[in-house]
C-alpha cells in the first residue's frame, strides 16, 4: 500500500492569515475571539465570533472573480494557495500546476454549509425585490462544491475533484479520502481543503436558537472555554485550512519537505441523534484509526497527543473525554489533550482542517498548544488538557479528531516520517 505524507500547509482564521502567525498565536494563548462586525448583531442573543479581520480576497483573487465567490470560498482560495506554495508545486506568480502531473493532482474540499451568507442575502432579495433582482452568482457562489471548482481551476488540478458536506467533521473526512484515493492509486497527489464562513444572521440566530451558542457576550476572549465547568456552549469562528498530501516516493523523489506521515484514519456514524453525541460514535472512529495504523506499520500507535474536537459544549466536552478515557483503556494510559478552539472559536467545516495543521504544528516544533480559558476544571472533563500554557514536549505521534451534526465522526494520526 502507498505511504501517504503531508507536503504543504497553509491556514486564514481569527488568529492569523498564515500557519507561522496562526500557530504562533494559539501557542501563546492568543484569542481572535471578538465582537461580531460581520452583521449588525446587536440585537440577536449571541453577539461574538472569530472572525478573519482584515482580509482582502483581491489579494489572491481578480476583482471580477470575489463578486462571484463567497466568502468561504474566498478563505479558502487563500489558505490553498499558502498550501501549494509551500509545497513546491506552485509559486505565488505562476499558480497552476506542471500539465504532466495535473491529472493525477486532485483536490478534496470540505465545508459544513458552504455559502450561508449569499444564501441569506439572495433569499431577502428574492423576498423584498422579486426573482429578478437575485444575482446570477448565487447558485455558483453558494454551492458547498465550489470551493473544489474554484480552487481547482485556480491551480490546473485536473485530478478527482470531490466535496464533503459532514458538518464539523466535513475537511477531517475530505483528508481521510484523500488519503484514501492515493492509497488506492486513484491520484498521486491531492490538495484538501476545509473553509467555512458563516458568522451572518441565519448563522448566529439559527445556532443560538439551538442554545448551542455561549452567550458570554462582555468577555469574548473568555467565551470559549473548552473543558471548563463554566463552559456555555461554542463560540463560532471562520477561516480555512489546506494541506498537500502526496505519495511518499514522489515526495521523496522530487525532494520535498515532509511535515510527517498519515498512518491511521477512522470514521464512524452515531446512529442515535442528530446533534446530541454519545461516546460510542467517537471511540469507534478512533479505534478504526488505530487498527488502520496497526496494520501500515505493524504495531499500535503510541499517540504522544490528541487534538480534540474540544468545542466547549457542556455535552460534547465531557462525552469526548469518556470517549478517549475508553479507548485508551482508562484514564492513567491517555495522552495530553488539549482543545485550541479557545483561541480560533468553532470553524465548523474548516475545523478538521485548521486543527490537523494545528496538531501538525505541534508534531514538528514539540510544543502542545494549551486549552485556554481553563478555571475551573470539569471533574467530568479529568483528562491531562494542557490548561493555559503551551507545553514543549518530544512528539513522535499525534491524533486529532472532529466529530459533527447527524452523528459523524472522524480521527486520523499524523508521525513523524520514519525512513
Amino acid at each position: 500500500m502507498r505511504r501517504v505524507v503531508v507536503t504543504g500547509i497553509g491556514t486564514i482564521n481569527s488568529t492569523g492569515h498564515n500557519v507561522k502567525d496562526s500557530f504562533e498565536a494559539v501557542v501563546n494563548g492568543v484569542c481572535g475571539i471578538d465582537t461580531i462586525t460581520l452583521f449588525d448583531a446587536s440585537d440577536f442573543s449571541v453577539q461574538i465570533a472569530g472572525e478573519v479581520k482584515d482580509f482582502d480576497p483581491t489579494t489572491v483573487m481578480d476583482k471580477k472573480e470575489v463578486k462571484k465567490a463567497d466568502r468561504f470560498i474566498q478563505l479558502g482560495i487563500k489558505a490553498a494557495l499558502e498550501a501549494m506554495v509551500d509545497s513546491g508545486y506552485v509559486t505565488e506568480e505562476s499558480k497552476k500546476v506542471d500539465a504532466s502531473i495535473a491529472d493525477r493532482f486532485g483536490i478534496i474540499s470540505g465545508s459544513g454549509i458552504g455559502g450561508l451568507s449569499t444564501i441569506e442575502k439572495n433569499s431577502v432579495v428574492c423576498e423584498t425585490k422579486g426573482s429578478r433582482k437575485i444575482s446570477p452568482f448565487f447558485i455558483p457562489s453558494s454551492l458547498a462544491n465550489m470551493l473544489s471548482g474554484f480552487i481547482s481551476i485556480e491551480h490546473n488540478l485536473k485530478g478527482p475533484s470531490l466535496s464533503h458536506v459532514t458538518a464539523c467533521a466535513a475537511s477531517t473526512h475530505a483528508l481521510n479520502d484523500a488519503v484514501k484515493t492515493i492509497m488506492l492509486n486513484g491520484a498521486d497527489r491531492i490538495l484538501v481543503v476545509g473553509a467555512e464562513s458563516a458568522i451572518c444572521g441565519a448563522g448566529v440566530g439559527g445556532f443560538a436558537a439551538m442554545k448551542a451558542l455561549s452567550t458570554r457576550n462582555d468577555d469574548p476572549k473568555k467565551s470559549s472555554r473548552p473543558f471548563d465547568m463554566d463552559r456555555d456552549g461554542f463560540v463560532m469562528g471562520e477561516g480555512a485550512g489546506a494541506l498537500v498530501v502526496e505519495d511518499l516516493e514522489i515526495a521523496l523523489a522530487r525532494g520535498a519537505k515532509i511535515y510527517c506521515e498519515i498512518i491511521g484514519f477512522g470514521e464512524s456514524g452515531d446512529a442515535n441523534h442528530i446533534t446530541s453525541p454519545v461516546t460510542d460514535g467517537p471511540l469507534r472512529a478512533m479505534k478504526a484509526a488505530f487498527e488502520m495504523a496497526k496494520n501500515i506499520t505493524g504495531e499500535y500507535p503510541k499517540i504522544d497527543y490528541i487534538n480534540t474536537h474540544g468545542t466547549s459544549t457542556p455535552v460534547g466536552d465531557k462525552n469526548e473525554t469518556a470517549a478517549i478515557k475508553e479507548a485508551f483503556g482508562g484514564k492513567e494510559n491517555c495522552p495530553p489533550v488539549s482543545s485550541t478552539k479557545g483561541q480560533i472559536g468553532h470553524c465548523l467545516g474548516a475545523a478538521g482542517a485548521i486543527e490537523a495543521i494545528m496538531t501538525i504544528k505541534a508534531l514538528e516544533e514539540g510544543i502542545i498548544p494549551p486549552t485556554i480559558n481553563v478555571e475551573n476544571q470539569d471533574p467530568d472533563c479529568d483528562l491531562d488538557i494542557v490548561p493555559n500554557v503551551a507545553r514543549k514536549v518530544e512528539l513522535t505521534t499525534v491524533m486529532s479528531n472532529n466529530f459533527g451534526f447527524g452523528g459523524t465522526n472522524g480521527s486520523v494520526i499524523f508521525r513523524k516520517y520514519i525512513k
